[in-house]
Order: structure tokens, then sequence, then C-alpha cells
């Protein structure tokens, strides 16, 4: 067994690789590896994102979410700029398509105002003709500076500088079990055991077990919802310029079916949210008796259900049915026809979810003397990883002191 390490990072998503490369930008002398039960980094959620490199809309001022959106898109739009990863400013346009629509376009107009969102302006039907041809509505609320990116790329480069600063990334490796031996962690895995001084839970979709199989509570669980998006037909991209967006349900903390433009080379129409029977569940069929069984004897699950079922259900019924998929695209771009809806693809969201049935909205991270547990990180996670990143880099000089 090697020497042991001072931290070990698990997971190898977008958080985790941020994380790792802040401490040893910060600390270069400490000994870090980050493991992962994958055989590539990024491959769950931070691979499935859309790409958007949020501006800080949506966010209640003050909040965690607004905070690292905030300052993270622009650390993010630097880094990219530094390290020479195409990004492209395409413009975000939030549509009212009802009349209680309007009303909170104004609330999002000022939050974004508060979170000093750059060139954000509440826009006309004239207007919105000249940035989105395609769109019929009375007002929108338009963020120009909004823009796109490949986080698979940026997370490969977070990769690069781990390993370039002289840290490990191991891979296939699954943590099965823990146990304190001296001073020491002892992270039992599929292949090798690891010693370790210090523990931190970037475990995104596995991340409250990950916090139990080290012996802390994380007083949420994990319940896995399953966003399923179009692609539109290469012949019909024109219709979209940039990124369309409904105006959001605040009872909710996923922003509706929208149309976007991608650094993979396609626009995306969705994604809905539905509840996964699996919690890397890609697809439809994708079921594990283990997470179900996880979700359905957990009291919040059952709570969380009570008061959200018919939009549960509705939900289920866009999911299943094209045609009422694409009466909610219409809303936005009416000339959309459900030929224009091609391939498919899906990502899953890791939603923390307490026991009074509490979707939890903002960052939830949990600290304790040997470990620091990401139990939440929703969007604007990857946008913001770069501060997340020194943020928890901040706590774990404090509690691990570094």
């Amino acid at each position: 067994m090697k020497n042991p390490y001072d931290i070990v990072i698990i997971g190898a998503g977008i958080i985790g690789l941020a994380t790792g490369m802040k401490l040893l930008e910060k600390h270069p002398k400490i000994k870090i590896a980050i493991i992962d039960k994958d055989s590539e980094v990024s491959t769950q959620q931070s691979g499935h994102n859309s790409g958007v490199v949020h501006s800080g809309i949506y966010y209640k001022p003050g909040s965690f979410k607004a905070k690292f959106c905030v300052e993270g898109r622009a650390s993010m739009s630097s880094f990219c700029e530094e390290n020479e990863i195409p990004t492209w400013a395409c413009g975000k346009l939030i549509v009212a398509i009802s009349e209680e629509d309007k009303i909170r376009l104004n609330d999002l107009y000022e939050r974004g105002i508060a979170n000093k969102v750059k060139g954000l302006r509440l826009v006309d039907k004239e207007e919105i003709k000249e940035i989105e041809p395609h769109v019929n509505s009375d007002k929108a609320l338009y963020a120009p500076n909004t823009a796109i990116v490949d986080y698979k790329n940026v997370s490969k480069v977070y990769a690069d500088k781990i390993i370039s600063k002289g840290g490990e990334i191991i891979l296939d490796t699954k943590l099965i079990g823990s146990k304190r031996k001296n001073n020491f962690t002892l992270l039992e895995t599929n292949n090798i055991d690891i010693e370790t001084k210090k523990v931190i839970n970037c475990g995104g979709l596995h991340s409250d077990r990950i916090a139990k199989l080290m012996g802390d509570d994380p007083n949420v669980k994990i319940i896995p919802f399953r966003g399923e998006y179009y692609t539109l037909k290469k012949d019909r991209e024109y219709l979209v310029k940039g990124l369309i967006y409904p105006t959001p349900d605040p009872a909710f903390p996923f922003l509706g079916v929208h149309l976007t433009q991608t650094m993979k080379g396609w626009v995306e129409a969705g994604p809905n949210a539905v509840l996964a029977m699996k919690r890397e569940g890609y697809k439809k069929t994708d079921f594990s008796f283990n997470d179900m069984a996880s979700s359905l004897f957990y009291s919040g699950f059952w709570k969380m259900a009570v008061k959200s079922w018919k939009t549960g259900l509705w939900e289920w019924n866009r999911s299943l049915r094209k045609s009422v998929f694409l009466n909610s695209l219409q809303k936005l771009v009416p000339e959309l026809i459900s030929e224009d809806l091609d391939g498919s693809g899906s990502g899953v969201r890791a939603q923390a979810v307490d026991s009074n049935g509490k979707l939890i909205d903002d960052f939830h991270i949990v600290n304790t003397r040997d470990s620091i547990h990401v139990l939440n990180a929703p969007s604007p996670g990857a946008t913001s990883s770069l501060v997340i990143g020194e943020y928890i880099t901040n706590i774990a000089e404090k509690n691990f002191n570094i």
C-alpha cells in the first residue's frame, strides 16, 4: 500500500476535478488523489450537461447559487479563454408565455440586476423578433452575454492540470466501504485499498451513499430525475439562434423545456424532468431495484410526491407522448412540427430531498472533522465549478488544518 494521501476526492466530475485543481494550486506539496468508478472523467452529470455558462438571472440574491454564479461566470470565461477552450456568447431569451409569466419576468429582471448580470434587459415583441425571429411573444428577458461551452472539454483541462501538478486520478475504482485506522481513513474499493488523512465527497448521484459509507449522516436523500431531450433536424436548426427558455415556475428547481444551441454540434429541445428508476438511468427502460427501493422507502419521497404529484404526472405524460413534448416547445417557437424533432438524449440530475419532502434548491455542503460532503450541486454547478472548488478548498483549509 502506498503512503497515505493527504486528501482523496471521491468523484471525478467537474466539481471534484475543480476542487482538486484548486487545492493543488494553493498547496502544491500536498498529496492528492481523485478516484472514480467510471473509466473516464465527467461521465455522469458533468458529461450530460447542456453546456450553458449561466449568467445568474434566476437565483435569489445572497444564496450560494447567486454568489457562485456571479463569480463563476467570470472565472469560467477567463479560464476558457486562457486555455483556448471554445465558447460562444449566443445569448439567452427567457420568454413570457402567459400574463402571469410577464409579472414573473419583472421579478427575474430585478434578481438579475441584483446579481449584476451584464446587459440584461426586458424586450418587447419587436426586439424579440430581432433576437429570435421565430419566437412569438409580447415580452421576454434578454441576457446577451450568456454563453455555451462543452464542459467535458473543461473537465479534461482540469484533469490535465491536476496531473501536471502531481495529483493522481484513479479511474475504474468504486468505493465499497471505509474504516477509521489510527489517524487515517481506509477507503475500501473494488480493486485497491487507499489510506488517506481526509476525504472530500463529490460523488454526485451517489453522494448520500458515499457519506453513509464514511459513517456520516447526509440528512438528505438523492432522488434522481431524468431530463430527456430531442435534437432538431439540421435543416431546422435555423429556427433557434441562441438559447430560448420559458419563464420558470418558482415552485420547482427546474427551468422547463427549452431550446438550446450547443457546442456539440446540434440544437437540443428539452429537457423535461421525470423520476428516474435508476440513479444512472439515462434510458426510460433503465431500472434498479436498489435505487427504486432507496427512493420508495424514504419518507421524504412520499412527502414530496404528495406536494407535487400533479406536476409529476404531467412530466410523465410529456415524456411518453411526443405530441405533448412538442406542444411545450411550440409555445416558444410555434413553427416547430413533430418531424423537426430528431435524435434524443438525456441527463440525470442528482436532486437532494430532505425528510420533509423539500427539494433542496441551493448548494448543500456538510463538513465533519475528517470529511467534506457535497450533497447537492445543482445548476449552475458547472458554470461555478472554479468558484465552488475554491470554496471547498477554503473549508478544507479550516477543517483539515492544511
